[in-house]
């Protein structure tokens, strides 16, 4: 019987193929208490584990395909430090030590706290880093348990596409595919940065995340259709909903063979109107990926890799300087945008850290690193020093108070004079940005005019805050609305003003990576774009058939209608202008 499962759409295109199930295999976890002249005998059994797994995820990231996307080794990396945390390596024995746990209750106790710290973070990408963490420990688990992590892969029609259907899967169990092609993914949790997400992005592969209860629904094998352009699967489908997707197909698996061809093409309007096409990356392996797609450099670049799920010890001046410079050397003297640390009490860097532990209007972003200023000094410090390497621009988040740019100003200046006095090099022209991304920000615009070089347009925060909308929240998430006409009028006003002042301005949010987006941006008078590398080819492709001029004219009756009838046919007027 054929029926319909509705997800978050992450990666475009259509998949048909056959479905296989990864089930979940649960492990089950006694709880007992060790003899006292035992612990350290179950210390060494727990730290075993932990080693066991590590050697796994260092063979599969030396035996990666030539052709695996550079996501894909990064996840990896990112399992793999995770086992050094103290939160995982070390905390558990602490409690098999004190408590007398046994190695399993120790593990699963320490990701309870770790997942209920995962759990209060505000923001949507760190917040799905939690399924790396239970990933981690699950493999752990099954170490424990003797378990074989293989995955077993058995299907009646061998020559069939592979559409693998699952609760979750980790970056590591991906590569059980690798020697057979695998046409899209489907699994019940997950948003638009969760792991599953990004791979099938990097992958260009069709994929449907946050199904909720697909792979309970979904049997070995069922025929599926994985529209990754709505977010949709289709169970079973009848032959006639079967040809209708497979003609949708082939058009679209021709369109992305010529996108390829624009890569390195001037990216321009009809009218010529230079557009500037950057990247946003996570880590700095993403940066060749990004290159290779023909970005102009790097647009966003978190810093949070480095700070999350330590516990005590925040990275140094060093530690932070190589990953800076390791990602200004790879884009071989294009801008590199790198935004300060944007996290803060809320989120899973120390438990016992003092501030606000429930709310993503607390202590985090540039309040965090205003309130600990050495902390801050010291990523400044790095930053600065990786600017002697290539051409670096510094983004702030959060910004609302003029007071927080001034502040950080003034460490800046304290960072640039103790590098003049130990004679370490550094640029002394680095640009400074904003990120836009509360409704304060916006409507405050001279201040951060005055004071900066740059700004940068976060769509995602600021939809949210815009609208009080929590788009992680099943209950509230279809009142998040990228195109409700206060948001709209935000973000116009945004760039105009930012051009009225001769200011560079930039798009990195969601909305800078959607084609449906595009012209809309443009009308705005967008020159500046910074999305996924995977995303880039899309948006290039509708740049070079827009008219800029044209779209202007559309935008401003956008911008001056309410009700949804009106915003609804100048919309239909942007697509067709």
């Amino acid at each position: 019987m054929p029926f319909t499962l509705t997800g978050i759409a992450v990666s475009r295109g259509i998949a048909i193929g056959r479905a296989h199930l990864i089930a979940p295999a649960p492990i089950e976890v006694r709880h007992y208490l060790v003899e006292p002249d035992k612990t350290e005998v179950e210390v060494s059994r727990l730290q075993a584990a932990i080693e066991e797994v590590r050697d796994e995820l260092v063979s599969l990231r030396g035996n990666l395909p030539k052709d695996a996307p550079e996501e894909m080794a990064a996840f990896l990396d990112v399992h793999a430090m995770f086992l050094k945390d103290e939160m995982i390596a070390e905390a558990p024995a602490e409690l098999i030590r004190l408590r007398s746990y046994n190695a399993e209750w120790a593990l699963t106790h320490q990701l309870e706290e770790l997942v209920r710290q995962f759990d209060e973070i505000g923001d949507a990408y760190l917040c799905e880093r939690k399924a790396d963490v239970v990933q981690v420990v699950d493999r752990v688990l099954k170490a424990l348990a003797g378990a074989r992590p293989d995955l077993p892969i058995v299907s009646a029609d061998q020559d069939a596409p592979m559409i693998v259907v699952a609760h979750d899967i980790s970056p590591a169990d991906m590569l059980k595919f690798k020697d057979r092609a695998f046409a899209g993914f489907a699994t019940d949790l997950g948003g638009k940065t969760s792991h599953t997400a990004i791979v099938a992005r990097s992958l260009d592969i069709p994929a449907a995340v946050g199904l909720v209860n697909a792979s309970a629904l979904i049997r070995q094998d069922d025929w599926l259709i994985v529209d990754g352009d709505s977010g949709t699967v289709i169970v079973n489908p009848t032959p006639i909903v079967l040809d209708e997707y497979r003609d949708r197909q082939s058009p679209h698996q021709l369109q992305l063979k010529k996108l390829q061809r624009l890569r390195f093409a001037p990216t321009q309007t009809l009218d010529g109107v230079p557009i500037a096409l950057e990247a946003n990356i996570e880590l700095p392996e993403d940066a060749p990926h990004a290159l290779e797609s023909g970005a102009v450099g790097i647009g966003l670049f978190r810093s949070e890799f480095l700070f999350m799920n330590r516990k005590g010890d925040l990275p140094g001046e060093e530690e932070q300087f190589g990953a800076y410079r390791s990602v200004v050397e790879s884009m071989r003297g294009l801008p590199v945008t790198i935004r300060t640390v944007d996290v803060g009490a809320d989120k899973p860097l120390d438990a016992d850290m003092p501030g606000n532990q429930t709310s993503a209007l607390g202590l985090r972003a540039i309040r965090w690193s205003l309130s600990d200023p050495q902390m801050f000094l010291t990523q400044l410090r790095a930053l600065l020093r990786a600017s002697a390497f290539g051409k670096v621009r510094i983004l702030l988040p959060m910004l609302a108070h003029s007071k927080e740019i001034d502040q950080t100003l003034d460490l800046l200046e304290r960072a640039r004079a103790e590098l003049d006095q130990e004679g370490l090099p550094y640029d002394p022209n680095v640009e400074v940005g904003a990120m836009i991304e509360i409704p304060a920000a916006a409507l405050a615009l001279p201040m951060f005019l005055r004071r900066l070089n740059f700004l940068s347009v976060g769509t995602n925060d600021l939809i949210q805050y815009t609208l009080a909308v929590d788009r992680a929240d099943g209950a509230v998430a279809h009142l998040y609305d990228p195109l409700h006409p206060a948001v709209l009028n935000l973000i116009a006003r945004t760039i105009h003003e930012a051009k009225q002042a001769g200011l560079p301005v930039a798009v990195c949010g969601e909305m800078a990576g959607d084609p449906t987006m595009t012209r809309l941006l443009l009308g705005m008078g967008l020159t500046e774009f910074s999305l996924h590398p995977i995303q880039l080819l899309a948006v290039k492709q509708e740049i070079l058939h827009a008219d800029a001029a044209r779209l202007s004219k559309v935008v401003d009756r956008l911008l001056a209608a309410c009700e949804p009838e009106e915003l609804q046919a100048e919309l239909e007027s942007l697509r067709a202008a």
